[in-house]
């Protein structure tokens, strides 16, 4: 494996997702037209590599120990429209048209509570 220096990961151009020891980096899911984040899960290579081959979000289930497409069977898909990349490639966010409701309890957005003091507030 060839050791990529911290510079060319940061400032240089070319795609060197950095995976952590389990294999996977950090996606956040935002809505392309506002930018609400509607939820955050992990990707391995083979999600990284199908979404953007189908451009439609694809993620690593670390509860079924494999890969997903959101809205696999609820049909509430997130298409991608754009990805971005932070500074040193762990972590990404998916700019997405939603087909539904990103939250499996049928929220818009998995983060539909605050945190007011040590209560959780409907938001």
């Amino acid at each position: 494996m060839t050791d990529i220096s911290t510079p060319d990961r940061e400032q240089g151009t070319a795609f060197m997702p950095k995976f952590d020891a389990s294999g996977l980096l950090t996606a956040v899911a935002v809505d392309a037209s506002d930018g609400t984040v509607l939820m955050l899960a992990h990707m391995d290579a083979e999600a990284l590599a199908k979404t953007r081959e189908t451009g439609f979000a694809h993620f690593h289930s670390r509860s079924r120990g494999r890969l997903w497409m959101k809205g696999e069977s609820s049909g509430h898909v997130l298409k991608v429209e754009g990805i971005l990349v932070d500074c040193d490639q762990d972590a990404i966010v998916l700019q997405c048209t939603p087909a539904g409701p990103a939250c499996h309890t049928l929220a818009p957005s998995c983060f539909y509570r605050r945190l007011e003091g040590d209560r959780l507030q409907r938001v």
